[in-house]
């Protein structure tokens, strides 16, 4: 019975690390895209903007972004993918993105495209640092990596762009809280 059971669930963990894969599609220049469009009932798109860009700025500080007009942001971005070979789980390299969203009253949208996977060596100290001059689109992805590789850094990529655009989400229908200051009392000087 206990076999069955854990059975069962490694054919569920499969199915469900293979959906991800299924949330990339490939726009008109034939590059991997992740695109949502998602209404916002009730809310300006200056409301949106200011959110979005506090979402930003919190949450992926080292996205180098760029603002423009108040309608919409634009930047480059990378996270790092793993791999794992029985037990052991170290990073394999990182994939850079380009994030764009636009906002509109009610109404926001947003896309992560331009996937390129930059690979990771060990260097001397037995640091994973990114090998230079490789870089790999993921689109050409499979001529240059193994299929298993390739689909699992789509599979880590769908993943990536799922948790950000539902953090996104949660950013943009919560208004940001201010933190309350506490008032600090010296006691050495009068």
């Amino acid at each position: 019975m206990k076999r069955i059971i854990i059975v069962i669930f490694c054919i569920l963990s499969v199915k469900f690390t293979y959906a991800q894969q299924d949330l990339l599609s490939f726009d008109e220049h034939n590059k991997y895209i992740y695109y949502q469009v998602v209404d916002m009932p009730g809310i300006t798109a200056d409301t949106l903007y200011t959110r979005g860009l506090y979402f930003i700025k919190t949450v992926y500080p080292k996205l180098k972004f760029k603002a423009t007009n108040g309608k919409s942001i634009s930047g480059d971005g990378k996270f790092t993918t793993y791999t794992s070979i029985s037990i052991l789980k170290h990073e394999s390299g990182e994939i850079a993105y380009q994030l764009n969203i636009e906002f509109k009253d009610q109404k926001y949208r947003y896309w992560l495209t331009d996937f390129t996977f930059i690979p990771f060596v060990r260097d001397r100290y037995g640091n994973f640092v990114p090998k230079s001059g490789i870089d790999i689109p993921l689109e050409t992805a499979q001529s240059k990596l193994d299929k298993k590789d390739v689909d699992n850094y789509l599979n880590q990529t769908g993943a990536f762009c799922k948790q950000f655009g539902e953090r996104l989400k949660q950013y943009l229908v919560n208004a940001p809280k201010k933190e309350e200051t506490t008032k600090k009392v010296v006691i050495d000087k009068w």
